[in-house]
């Protein structure tokens, strides 16, 4: 009996002592899966990248520049007029003057008004509108002067171009009255004969401005001047005149809006 549980003691020692050989092979496995570095031939295929499109420059935003609410205008001009139709032309002297409110950058409203001074020629064969030549009876010259005056007032639009900063350049179409008196001195002690005649007048005309301050401007026009009048011996009858202007126009700008960017930018 002894024999046999000596033998049984034997075996279970061995059984102990023995250790598995299989495990190191396992964990050996993973070490040696990552150790490999895939061949050219198991490379996956790639996808072709997309071109990249640049972005589109955005353009500043330029604020509109600010235009004068309100113009006023005064200076000289000269006119050569033939205001009783008689067949001479009188270059008169005189001031014209302006207010304009304008509604958009290149629309506004004119109230117009000037006066001319001077002395017109009117021939002593046909002395109209008067009713003789003021030299009688020792008439040696072929005309006779006249002390000429004469005043209009104009309403219409004026349309502007605001695209050059050196010169701005505009158009206007107006229409109105006017009136001229004529006063003559007889050669025989009298009475100064006088005629007056009143009308319509419509003017055509343009010009440009030449800024020399975003407040002050030179500013100098051309106008063709049409009136009607009419007499109280003649007719009404049509004149064609033509006057040029040079002055100077003050204008009102509205101040500029300050932008939140530029209250944020302020320490």
């Amino acid at each position: 009996m002894r024999k046999y549980l000596g033998v049984v003691a034997a075996l279970c020692s061995i059984s102990w002592a023995q250790t598995p050989t299989s495990a190191p092979d396992a964990a050996q496995a993973p070490t040696q899966a990552q150790g490999q570095t895939p061949t050219s031939d198991q490379t996956p295929a790639q996808a072709p990248e997309a071109p990249t499109i640049p972005p589109r420059a955005e353009k500043p935003i330029v604020p509109p520049t600010p235009y004068p609410r309100l113009e006023v205008f005064g200076g000289g001009t000269y006119a050569e007029t033939g205001f009783f139709n008689s067949g001479h032309w009188a270059g008169l002297y005189g001031w014209d003057a302006s207010l304009a409110g304008n509604a958009t950058r290149w629309l506004g409203f004119v109230v117009e008004g000037g006066q001319y001074f001077g002395t017109s020629k009117i021939p002593v064969a046909v002395p109209a509108p008067f009713p003789f030549p003021p030299c009688q009876p020792n008439c040696t010259a072929p005309t006779f002067g006249v002390d000429t005056r004469e005043y209009n007032i104009l309403f219409g639009a004026q349309f502007v171009r605001r695209k050059w900063q050196i010169w701005t350049p505009f158009g206007e179409v107006l229409y109105g009255h006017q009136g001229v008196r004529g006063d003559v001195t007889p050669a025989i002690p009298g009475p100064v004969v006088m005629e007056i005649g009143t009308g319509r007048a419509l003017e055509l005309g343009g010009g440009f401005d030449h800024p020399i301050s975003p407040r002050l401007a030179l500013r100098l026009k051309a106008d063709y001047f049409q009136t009607g009048t009419a007499f109280p011996a003649e007719p009404h009858q049509k004149q064609d005149n033509f006057r040029v202007s040079l002055g100077v126009v003050i204008r009102r700008v509205p101040k500029k809006k300050r932008r939140l960017e530029e209250d944020t930018e302020e320490p």
